[in-house]
């Protein structure tokens, strides 16, 4: 088994997701326990998205939550305007915005009830903490003006962190499609 550097990104680097090389080890037949047809929502996608999406992006959550944090400190070092108390207020607007939208998502969780319903769900709540919570951030280091940029504030790696809250499934288009489909009661089982 070796451990590929595979994982250079902008943001979320802390992760260390690189590949994993598996050399010489065959899975017999027999210990495959699951197959699905390609290009096809399986069950068992509903059961992992329902329950994996909402604690991805609670993770993003934090990050936003952080984001505000370090921006507030840095805020309050400087004279409060006009502009800065606004920026301040539509910035946690966002991130109420956020902690609601993940909210929905876990109550979908809760229902242990995987199906295209709950999906449906999870994958509006997914977009909808993405959108708030990189909006959040990008408010965040607005308020915080140049002093965010630097490093040694934490921000700027908040601001790229974010960034990966955009590349999970089902990303803006195929989501509204997913979700347009239910809404208009076709079928959801190709898109993904």
């Amino acid at each position: 088994m070796r451990i590929l550097d595979t994982w250079r990104v902008l943001g979320m680097r802390s992760t260390g997701s690189n590949d994993v090389m598996i050399d010489g080890h065959i899975v017999p037949e027999t210990a495959v326990s699951a197959r699905r047809k390609a290009g096809e929502w399986d069950p068992l996608f509903q059961t992992i998205a329902t329950i994996a999406l909402p604690l991805i992006y609670s993770v993003y959550v934090g990050v936003a939550e952080s984001a505000r944090d370090i921006a507030l400190s840095l805020a309050r070092r400087k004279q409060s305007d006009h502009n800065t108390i606004q920026l301040a207020g539509r910035m946690d607007t966002e991130l109420a915005g956020v902690r609601m939208a993940r909210q929905a998502m876990l109550a979908a969780a809760r229902l242990n009830a995987p199906s295209a319903e709950t999906v449906n769900q999870v994958v509006i709540g997914r977009h909808l903490v993405a959108r708030h919570a990189i909006a959040a951030v990008e408010l965040a280091m607005e308020l915080a003006g140049g002093a965010g940029f630097y490093r040694a504030s934490g921000l700027e790696r908040r601001f790229r962190d974010i960034q990966a809250a955009r590349y999970h499934p089902l990303q803006p288009g195929p989501q509204a499609q997913y979700t347009g489909a239910m809404a208009l009661g076709l079928p959801v089982d190709r898109i993904y």
